[in-house]
């Protein structure tokens, strides 16, 4: 198994699930480091939450939480640090101080986030979303199809940032599974995965821990939800998704070694 895993780390005081948080610069440190040490491929800090309903939070307030632990973790960290935002302001002060990723839920749509992204020549994660955080899961809804819908969503953005001088090469599409979707869309994303991976980009998901699975599972607390969503990445590393975005690495990393044992 080739699938890499991107480990989460939140830092904010109220992303979904509660110990994925760290509200100050020295533990949200330790936890990048404790990710790095169980084997995460790369790191993705965000310092907004965009669970369903959450508020959108400031510039200078989303700069506060993350640059301090990015400059913390400059010359300590010897794996890519990814920086989870829609703010073009934020990500262009975090790849100064180290980022290479720019991990953006809102697709790109921001034109000076499309600029950065050139004039850095950093690798960019295009992410699919109907909606914003605070009204995606509101009325979700796909006249033709939530797979056809958001393969035509992320194909024209990723071709939109070609054409902008993105190299194909640095470009990551996610289907975004739990933005803006119902249970039934989220599986189907999926399980046709294999439809995002024929596009050629590598292809990122991120279901950990999800309200969806919780909703497939008689409402079971997040804290309850490792063994499915180890499950749905398992899938996922079998049908050749390039990264999994997950809270719990040191599980997957095992899990993803034993894949490797079963199929050499």
């Amino acid at each position: 198994m080739k699938t890499k895993i991107m480990g989460i780390l939140n830092v904010t005081p109220d992303s979904f699930y509660a110990e994925s948080r760290r509200a100050d610069v020295a533990s949200a440190v330790a936890r990048a480091m404790e990710l790095a040490q169980s084997g995460a491929d790369s790191i993705d800090i965000g310092g907004e939450s965009t669970r369903p309903g959450a508020r959108e939070v400031s510039v200078e307030e989303e700069i506060s939480r993350v640059i301090p632990v990015l400059t913390a973790l400059q010359g300590e960290m010897r794996i890519p640090i990814s920086i989870d935002t829609r703010k073009p302001e934020v990500a262009a002060v975090a790849i100064q101080h180290g980022a290479t990723l720019i991990n953006d839920i809102s697709g790109f749509s921001d034109p000076q986030m499309r600029k950065l992204a050139v004039t850095a020549g950093v690798d960019v994660c295009v992410m699919h979303m109907q909606g914003t955080p605070e009204t995606m899961q509101q009325h979700p809804h796909y006249p033709r199809g939530v797979v056809q819908e958001v393969y035509d969503f992320l194909c024209k953005r990723a071709e939109c940032l070609i054409n902008e001088g993105v190299e194909p090469s640095r470009i990551i599409i996610d289907p975004g599974i739990g933005f803006g979707k119902t249970v039934e869309d989220n599986f189907a994303l999926i399980r046709q995965c294999k439809v995002f991976i024929a596009t050629g980009f590598r292809v990122l998901y991120g279901i950990s821990r999800k309200s969806f699975i919780k909703k497939s599972l008689e409402n079971r607390l997040v804290e309850e939800l490792l063994p499915a969503t180890i499950a749905c990445n398992t899938f996922l590393a079998l049908s050749g998704v390039d990264s999994i975005r997950v809270h719990d690495v040191q599980a997957h990393r095992d899990a993803l070694r034993i894949l490797e044992l079963c199929y050499p």
